[in-house]
């Protein structure tokens, strides 16, 4: 598995596993833990939840899954802006904890920015970091201006990355937050990478999966972790998805690949406001 390092020098995979919308229908339960397993054993062992999704039942359906293997997985999950004062990040972590059959988190996020002053939910964060709860915290959904106000927090300069809405469709990160983060060695985390499967049927995308063997959707997410400084984690309910998703890794787009996507997905040349799903 190819990896990536954090901003503390510790190596996580590129390509871990998303967790929206997964237990949320009782006769899938099964195969979507199967599913989570297989991607750990296929080394895609970042794996992302958050308590907002089925309001705890995917962090419950993740603790069933990675029972028994917890040390091989990077564990990730996300606290609900409003739970995200001082004291309410750490009752929020420990509510994760719980649901998850753990004892700690390998990475804590800020779901998206509320109305709680930062600097409240860094100290939380710095308290839950120095008691062992977690070992790394970050944000998700902020934009530059965001990351900015965020580095100039006492203990701001801690976040490990910030995970945002990017895949070939939804460049606007690479005209200043991605470079931005880049100069930090923080990387993005990519969610939706395949635009929750949203992409065109025909055109560009099939054309190069067409020569590659490969699916448009295999492409995207090629595409995506050739990038560099990127995680990608996609959501892949079933074994056969979870499968589709690893065989990502070994296509390599060449310069005629990149620059047929770049001539139908222009990149950015100007600002636009992050986009969030």
């Amino acid at each position: 598995m190819k990896e990536i390092v954090l901003t503390d020098g510790e190596a996580v995979p590129v390509l871990g596993q998303g967790t929206w919308q997964m237990a949320e229908d009782a006769s899938r339960r099964r195969e979507e833990i199967e599913a989570l397993r297989l991607g750990i054993d296929l080394g895609m062992s970042l794996v992302d939840t958050a308590e907002m999704y089925g309001e705890g039942a995917a962090e419950q359906l993740v603790g069933e899954a990675i029972a028994g293997r917890r040390d091989r997985v990077f564990l990730v999950s996300k606290v609900y802006p409003h739970n995200a004062s001082h004291d309410g990040v750490i009752r929020a972590c420990e509510r994760s904890l719980k649901r998850l059959g753990t004892d700690r988190l390998d990475l804590y996020l800020l779901h998206w920015r509320g109305g709680v002053p930062l600097e409240d939910t860094v100290a939380g964060f710095e308290e839950l970091r120095r008691s062992g709860k977690i070992r790394h915290w970050g944000v998700s959904n902020f934009d530059t201006g965001d990351m900015e106000e965020l580095d100039q927090i006492e203990g701001g300069a801690r976040c490990a990355t910030n995970q945002v809405l990017y895949n070939v469709t939804r460049r606007g990160p690479e005209f200043d937050l991605l470079p931005w983060m880049a100069d930090r060695r923080m990387p993005l985390m990519a969610y939706s990478p395949i635009e929750q499967g949203r992409l065109p049927w025909s055109g560009t995308l099939q054309a190069i999966g067409d020569k590659h063997g490969a699916s448009r959707f295999q492409v995207a997410l090629a595409w995506l972790l050739q990038r560099g400084g990127v995680i990608a984690i996609p959501k892949a309910g079933t074994l056969a998805h979870v499968r589709n998703n690893h065989r990502a890794l070994e296509i390599k787009l060449d310069l005629e690949d990149l620059q047929a996507i770049d001539a139908r997905f222009p990149p950015p040349d100007r600002k636009r406001p992050l986009e969030m799903i």
